[in-house]
């Protein structure tokens, strides 16, 4: 089969997540990329498509000419990746569905609820598809994982707890004008009201959700900004309360020395629990109630249909970051394939799209809120 036609806006020079994307978008050789808008400033955009081998007149100098002009090629893209700021997300987007070209988003959805709301009504009026790369979900022991809790292995979920700890920000990087991610990331203008709980926050709140199947009710958050004149938080704590009656916690802080990506997760029901740690994300630990700890490994002997349809070397050939990311990817092409032929792919139904960003939006805003009230609980 032909390669999808692909498409990129951001991730240019000196932009750590488009190369990453690019990467996972090859690994199974679904995508090609024919063209970018690959930065907000034209000397930049030409100089990034240029050292990416792009024809000249494919690289463009904004989303709003590259969706007009390759909607109007007979050859044009037919998915676009996107991987701005947060606060392009939406606009970007929007020009592309509305074109029917697929899209394939970085998360959170957007900078704000105003512009959640019009990328909602954008996707809902589209027929192409949006997909957000929540990639931790594309790890094959947190699909083991999803696969257990949905079976009872654990019985009725109790308390879920999650973290997501790094270091990076610890001091005010933003500042020197070497850290380009710091600088955006910690603007309230392109990230949004939410720092570290928007970066990295969502997407604890959305592994929480993704591998116990269970949604977020209420909470109460305690955010904080401990490097002085930064504006938005680098540290929060969380108390969540799940639909059902479950019980949760969720910490995520760029400023704890010594922790570089620290997700992790546990989850306890009445029959079992669960571990899982993103730096050593080839393993699971289950323990049934009154029974040995077990350790299950990716590929292993006790690993999941779930988890091997996402693998792809042999047990004990670790497999990760880039890896989960493209587990997206292969998704996003046969979803893709299956909707040009009129039809839909069941990986829709593991893949994270517009359902997923809106909960994450109102995670974060429920968190802004509730810290705002010196942590009251509030409903999402």
């Amino acid at each position: 089969m032909a390669r999808i036609r692909l498409g990129m806006v951001g991730g240019g020079k000196d932009a750590f997540i488009g190369a990453v994307h690019r990467i996972a978008s090859r690994i199974d050789g679904e995508f090609e990329l024919v063209a970018g808008a690959l930065s907000s400033t034209p000397e930049r955009a030409r100089e990034s498509g240029e050292a990416l081998g792009l024809d000249p007149a494919r690289s463009y100098e904004s989303f709003e000419a590259m969706a007009e002009a390759e909607a109007a090629r007979p050859d044009g893209i037919e998915a676009v990746s996107i991987v701005t700021p947060n606060h392009v997300h939406g606009a970007a987007a929007a020009a592309f569905l509305k074109r029917g070209i697929h899209v394939i988003c970085d998360k959170p959805l957007t900078a704000t609820m105003a512009q959640a709301a019009e990328l909602e009504a954008a996707v809902r009026a589209s027929k192409a598809l949006f997909i957000l790369t929540h990639n931790y979900t594309g790890y094959p022991m947190i699909r083991q994982a999803r696969e257990m809790v949905a079976a009872g292995d654990l019985g009725t979920i109790r308390v879920v707890q999650v973290e997501y700890a790094q270091d990076w920000l610890t001091e005010a990087s933003e500042e020197t004008g070497t850290n380009k991610q710091a600088e955006w990331r910690t603007d309230p203008e392109r990230s949004g009201a939410g720092g570290s709980i928007g970066d990295i926050g969502t997407h604890a709140h959305n592994l929480a959700c993704f591998v116990t199947g269970l949604t977020v009710e209420k909470l109460s958050a305690d955010l904080q900004s401990f490097v002085p004149g930064r504006r938005v938080d680098d540290n929060a704590h969380v108390m969540l309360r799940f639909a059902g009656g479950a019980r949760g916690m969720l910490w995520c802080s760029q400023v704890a020395p010594g922790c570089e990506n620290g997700l992790r997760l546990r989850v306890f029901g009445d029959r079992g629990g669960l571990e899982w740690a993103q730096e050593d994300p080839n393993y699971l630990w289950f323990t049934p109630f009154g029974e040995p700890k077990r350790l299950l490994t990716r590929r292993g002997a006790g690993a999941s249909e779930a988890a091997n349809a996402v693998s792809r070397t042999p047990g004990g050939h670790p497999e990760g970051y880039l890896e989960g990311f493209a587990n997206l990817y292969a998704g996003a092409a046969a979803a893709i394939r299956a909707a040009q032929g009129g039809g839909r792919d069941p990986v829709l139904d593991v893949l994270p799209g517009l359902e997923e960003g809106l909960a994450g939006m109102r995670f974060i805003d429920a968190c802004v809120r509730s810290s705002g009230g010196d942590a009251a609980w509030v409903t999402l």
